[in-house]
């Protein structure tokens, strides 16, 4: 599998709506339903050639936004010529391992992202994007308050894949923007301007992970894991 370097990564700016890069360029792309209606989203996902959604939602179903329920939306989807694959068993923010939650009952993205479900849902994406252009989806629009970003990108990071989120009115914002906002939110603004200090950078960007993590990642009744100890 090979992946092709993407400039539009390097030069985006939260504020700009960039040009969509060519369907050879094999970005792996995020996106967040949130309230759209079904024709502006797909409108956002050919804007940037994608062939292939990858659902990362665990529960792939909305009551509020029944155009992005499961088994209908694989359907418009696929009238559109864009082909479905649900990853919400494997990559989904709400996971049915119970080794996978801290003892407060929160999602411990760290651990997760160890488990085999993780490792072989990651690996399936990555041959996936590898072969067409792909989109992870999931609800929220801001990939900041989503497990995408915060579980799912730091192992595409890692893999050498740099993402980008494609947000509303079509904006796209590269993972590195991304993070600066997020070392930002998280009392880091001059680590998020300056890149002098690799490793500071990234010692910054794991804590503001984590914290983050904390504060928007599923959570359980600690009582509902008592069988796990």
């Amino acid at each position: 599998m090979q992946w092709y370097h993407n400039p539009i990564v390097e030069v985006i700016q939260p504020d700009t709506v960039s040009e969509p890069p060519s369907a050879a360029s094999n970005t792996l792309f995020t996106a967040g339903h949130s309230n759209l209606e079904f024709e502006t989203f797909v409108k956002m996902l050919s804007g940037c050639h994608v062939e292939l959604v990858a659902d990362v939602r665990s529960r792939p179903h909305s009551s509020r936004f029944p155009q992005f329920s499961q088994p209908g939306f694989a359907a418009m989807l696929e009238r559109e010529r864009i082909a479905y694959l649900f990853l919400g068993e494997e990559l989904g923010g709400r996971p049915d391992d119970p080794d996978a939650y801290r003892s407060d009952g929160v999602v411990d993205y760290r651990a997760r992202r160890k488990s085999y479900a993780f490792r072989s849902g990651l690996d399936r994406l990555l041959d996936e994007a590898g072969r067409r252009t792909a989109a992870v989806m999931c609800a929220e629009e801001d990939p900041l308050e989503c497990h995408r970003f915060l579980m799912i990108c730091p192992e595409l990071t890692c893999a050498g894949i740099q993402p980008v989120h494609i947000r509303k009115n079509s904006q796209m914002e590269s993972q590195e923007m991304a993070e600066n906002r997020l070392l930002r939110m998280h009392g880091f603004e001059g680590i998020a301007t300056q890149t002098l200090f690799p490793d500071v950078r990234a010692d910054a960007l794991e804590q503001s992970y984590e914290q983050q993590a904390a504060r928007v990642a599923y959570r359980v009744s600690p009582e509902l894991l008592v069988d796990r100890w």
